[in-house]
This record gives C-alpha cells, sequence and structure tokens, in this order.
C-alpha cells in the first residue's frame, strides 16, 4: 500500500531528522538557495522530515485518518501521484513566496496531507471531522471552507513557524487533482450539499 509506505518513510525520515541536525539541515526546505540554482532535492526531503514529534505525530493523525480509506477508493499509483503532487503544489509555493529571504526554511508533510485531506471530503462528503478541543463532530465541506479561510487569514496575518501558505497550495493541488481525474466528484458533492 502506498499510504502505508509514505506513513513508515514519513516516521523514519523525521526520527533521523530530529537526532541529526546535519540530516535535518540537509533535507529542510530552502527557497532562497533553491531560487540561486541549488538544493532542488529539498522540494521533496523537506516533506518527508518534521520538526519535533508533536508536529509530527498532528500530521500523522491526519493522514491515518484520511490516507487509508482513499488510497481504497482511487487506488494505490493514483493516491502516491496525488501525495506526492500536493507535496511538489506546496513546496514550489513556498519556493516562490520566500526565495528573496536568506533564513527562511520550512519542512514537514502537511502540504501533502492537505491534498489527501482535501481528496478525502470530495470522496466522503458525508463524513464529519471531529477537531479537539470542540466537542461536536464537523461537516466535512464545512471544514473544508472554514480551513481555507483560517489559512489564508493565518498566512497573511500570522507571525509563526508554521507554513499556512504550504496547507493552502495542498488543499488546492487535492482538489485540482480530483476535478482533472474524477469530475464527476464535484457533481456528487453539488447534489450532497444542495440536499
Amino acid at each position: 500500500m502506498g499510504s502505508l509506505t509514505i506513513l513508515v518513510l514519513v516516521v523514519v525520515a523525521s526520527i533521523i531528522a530530529m537526532a541529526s541536525p546535519r540530516v535535518r539541515d540537509w533535507a529542510v526546505l530552502r527557497p532562497y538557495l533553491i531560487a540561486r540554482g541549488s538544493g532542488y532535492w529539498r522540494v521533496l526531503t523537506s516533506g518527508f522530515i518534521h520538526a519535533d514529534l508533536t508536529h509530527l505525530v498532528f500530521n500523522l493523525i491526519t493522514f491515518y485518518s484520511f490516507a487509508f480509506p482513499l488510497e481504497r477508493v482511487i487506488g494505490t499509483g493514483r493516491f502516491v501521484l496525488l501525495y506526492l503532487l500536493g507535496l511538489l503544489a506546496s513546496n514550489i509555493g513556498t519556493c516562490v513566496k520566500h526565495r528573496d529571504e536568506p533564513e527562511y526554511a520550512s519542512l514537514g508533510a502537511s502540504g501533502a496531507i492537505s491534498a489527501v485531506l482535501f481528496a478525502s471530503i470530495l470522496y466522503f462528503p458525508g463524513s464529519r471531522l471531529l477537531i479537539l478541543p470542540i466537542p461536536i463532530p464537523i461537516p466535512a465541506p464545512l471544514f473544508a471552507v472554514a480551513y481555507l479561510a483560517y489559512s489564508y487569514y493565518s498566512s497573511r496575518y500570522s507571525k509563526g513557524r508554521i507554513n499556512h501558505d504550504a496547507h493552502i497550495a495542498g488543499a488546492l493541488a487535492g482538489l485540482a487533482f480530483v476535478a482533472a481525474t474524477d469530475p464527476q466528484r464535484y457533481v456528487d458533492l453539488y447534489s450532497y450539499v444542495m440536499r
């Protein structure tokens, strides 16, 4: 299974990177370097490492919750392609935005996982998401809209370390992937929402 392989790769690579600052520094995304013609591998490697255990666990919970059911529906090949496109879209967008910032660095699988999450919402629009600490399950389409709005706001006004632009780019990549590979899902979503 592609999702299981990705999950294992992310866990192993993240543990190695957390234990070895040298490995982390080799793998982390540095848009400034890429814009100047070096370190292209970082567009991929940065999506398999995480800053710390909390960052890794939150991403893995989301991935585990959505990746396995989605892969069963769309197949392993399409799932792996979706994941990689989400990762590339989120990191390329980050490289464009931060290309002139020598100190900027980014890592984590959030963009790819956002692609999986949003594709999953299109395939399972009736699902409900339980987001802690909110004790009420949220309908998946409502969550999608709220998540994009929050990420957009945060990308403009947040000064923290979270790369909200990667979340947006990954989500849009997931939506675009489904539009290109299975447009009927949008018809089904429209029918579901209009019921």
